[in-house]
């Protein structure tokens, strides 16, 4: 702390003598003098001159006092002045990183511990085909192509790379549901893009780091008269600084190259696309968390809840998108409308245990209807 105490305390014009001045129970010296602007300055440290520590639910409070004691002027009988003491206090937020100089730790950061305990917010949307703002229908016909954009909001976290683990599609919002159909898997390989029909591939360069775009050739499930998929992506996130490797990476496969290609990071990380022995490569046995490495250790689950509402601190969930309807390139808009109405159907039955999760609105009388995008979250179950 530095205290600059003007000669003139008491406001009356006479000047006290800076060798009457001590700081703290320790009675510490002043440092220096400006005898320009008559100032007395002292110098010392938050834990020096026997200043005390207090700790409130929010702040760090240092105290220590300023103390006068007059000694006698010419005539040592007789004092003009009265000694005085004046409390000091320094209050620092504990949520916050506290430094008297600027410094590169080797450790990690406090700001960078805080903020990976706060919660992240994980989206999936469907886009128009500029990526410009959300797509206001789900019908699609066969031929087209989905545009889908991943996000996680950060808030006051430290910068982040956004990441999609993996993607199924299925008939219900249930991942694990038969049949089922792989879009993304190994870590971040797009291997819908694999087959030779497709276009299917992320779009590179991302946006920003908590974004990450792809697109999907639409498609059905053969045989089901439903016409409709919901796609469940496993989202996660890394430390921006920490390159992408095998565990961590997005890849397309490059038809013209017959190779696949990251979206940032060396071409070698997308390698084990091929083979899907990624978790191998990338010395991982099971799921576990992204931020693991980066932190030092692992991210915990709270299980304590806020207004009902489970306060999850993880860098990774499950999103999901959908019901999107499908019909073929010959179809017309009626045959649309009566999807929709039995996807309608379909959702409200499947989530009727569950407390209307899901909203859709209908108008019969629209050629296309626009209902509205199921996004709800599945916070994953890893170890911890």
């Amino acid at each position: 702390m530095v205290i600059t105490v003007h000669r003139d305390l008491f406001g009356t014009g006479r000047l006290i003598k800076a060798a009457d001045l001590s700081l703290g129970p320790a009675a510490c010296r002043y440092t220096s003098l400006n005898a320009a602007e008559n100032t007395v300055i002292f110098a010392a440290g938050l834990h020096e001159c026997g200043s005390t520590l207090q700790m409130t639910p929010d702040s760090l409070v240092y105290s220590t006092s300023l103390n006068y004691n007059p000694t006698p002027a010419s005539n040592p009988v007789i004092l003009r002045t009265n000694p005085a003491v004046i409390p000091i206090e320094c209050h620092y937020p504990r949520k916050d990183n506290v430094s008297s100089k600027a410094i590169k730790p080797t450790w990690v950061p406090f700001s960078s511990t805080l903020s990976a305990e706060e919660r992240l917010d994980f989206s999936l949307h469907l886009m128009n085909d500029d990526w410009s703002a959300e797509r206001p229908s789900n019908g699609f016909q066969l031929g087209e192509v989905m545009h889908i954009q991943a996000d996680v909001h950060t808030g006051n976290h430290v910068a982040l790379r956004l990441f999609v683990d993996s993607c199924v599609a299925t008939l219900s919002p249930d991942r694990d549901s038969s049949p089922r159909y792989a879009v993304i898997d190994f870590n971040g390989c797009l291997v819908d893009g694999r087959s030779d029909d497709t276009t299917s591939a992320f779009l590179s360069p991302r946006p920003r780091q908590d974004t990450l775009q792809f697109m999907v050739d639409v498609f059905r499930f053969a045989g089901d008269a439903r016409n409709l998929i919901y796609i469940t992506c496993h989202l996660k996130v890394t430390a921006a600084e920490q390159a992408p490797d095998p565990l961590n990476k997005a890849c397309s496969f490059n038809k013209a190259g017959n190779i696949w290609s990251p979206v940032e990071g060396i071409r070698d990380i997308c390698r084990c696309c091929e083979t899907g022995n990624c978790a191998v490569l990338g010395g991982q046995s099971g799921r576990g968390s992204p931020l693991d490495r980066w932190s030092g250790r692992r991210f915990q689950r709270d299980v304590a809840s806020r207004h009902g509402e489970p306060l999850v601190r993880e860098a990774e969930a499950d999103v999901v998108v959908g019901p999107m309807i499908i019909l073929d390139t010959d179809q017309g808009s009626r045959d649309l409308s009566v999807a929709q109405m039995e996807a309608e159907k379909a959702a409200s039955e499947g989530f009727s245990s569950t407390a209307g999760l899901i909203s859709v609105a209908a108008a019969m009388a629209l050629a296309f209807i626009t209902l509205g995008i199921l996004v709800y979250r599945r916070c994953s179950h890893s170890s911890v």
